[in-house]
């Protein structure tokens, strides 16, 4: 029974028509480039077996240019006739190659450190700053960094200095100075991601310097000292306040005991004695000049 037939016999029965779904199909993911059957054709398989022939017509000479070496931080990327062999990258070690038709290109796999040169950038708050960082990357998948882009090691490097410029630029000048961790790593994140299709992972990011106007620099110098001014002041007003209320205390029990000042006069005059002082202050007391005013 076809669609049409069980809509009818439900529109007679008065029931609401019955909706049958269509099996979607689900989209296939891509497969892998270094996964993907290079087909090289009849006639490029004739090349082949011409060249394997040669090959075992020359032996043993020809067996020194079938056999590459390489090293334990390098990859092989094996072209034949101009397509990547399925199986990705050789070695390390040795492998076996064609000689008339396959040629292949050597990839490091050990970590790059790249040095960005100083960037000016305009930040958030309109402050013009130079900035320099450091940036830790490698090639994690050496067929993706040679067949999807022309220079891998070029572009990472472009890339750092623009992610540079443009994570500084939305943040403002007391940001760059104290969340220094912060920013390298939303930059590293940015970097890996971007970097991700040409096979680079960027391991660590760290901005090493942020260098600042001269004019910038005297007004922050200025600023902070007079801050530092400011609250030498405040503890020195402190301070002077404290030892008022101790003296105005003082006071008060030298008040209520005359004998407390005489034996503070001697201690005073045991001090200056006791710094080989020629000089010796008598202090004379108030009330002795107040009578002489009266005469």
């Amino acid at each position: 029974m076809d669609n049409r037939s069980v809509s009818l016999n439900a529109s007679e029965k008065g029931e609401p028509p019955l909706e049958i779904e269509e099996p979607k199909e689900e989209p296939q993911a891509a497969e892998p480039l270094d996964h993907t059957d290079s087909g090289i054709g009849v006639f490029g398989s004739l090349l082949v077996l011409l060249s394997l022939l040669l090959v075992l017509v020359t032996f043993p000479l020809s067996i020194w240019m079938c056999y590459k070496i390489v090293k334990e931080y390098e990859r092989a990327i094996i072209f034949r006739l101009g397509r990547i062999l399925k199986g990705g990258a050789k070695g390390p070690g040795l492998f076996f190659i064609v000689p008339c038709t396959d040629v292949f290109i050597n990839v490091d796999m050990r970590t790059i450190i790249f040095d960005i040169p100083p960037q000016e950038v305009l930040t958030k708050d309109s402050v013009t700053v130079c900035v320099d960082g450091v940036v830790y990357y490698r090639v994690q998948n050496a067929t993706l960094a040679v067949a999807n882009i022309t220079n891998a090691d070029a572009a990472t490097r472009l890339l750092a200095q623009t992610t540079l410029r443009n994570a500084l630029g939305t943040k403002n000048l007391a940001e760059i100075l104290s969340d220094r961790e912060e920013i390298a790593h939303n930059m590293q994140a940015t970097l890996d991601e971007a970097t991700n299709d040409w096979g680079i992972k960027v391991e660590r990011v760290e901005i090493k310097d942020v260098k600042l106007p001269l004019q910038l620099q005297r007004a922050m110098a200025a600023e902070a000292e007079a801050s530092r001014e400011a609250r030498a002041k405040v503890i020195a007003a402190e301070g002077e306040m404290n030892a008022s209320r101790a003296l105005k205390e003082a006071s008060l029990v030298i008040s209520e005991s005359p004998s407390a000042l005489q034996l503070r006069y001697l201690q005073t005059l045991n001090t200056i004695a006791a710094e080989k002082n020629s000089t010796i202050i008598f202090p004379l007391p108030m009330d002795i000049l107040q009578s002489l005013r009266k005469y």
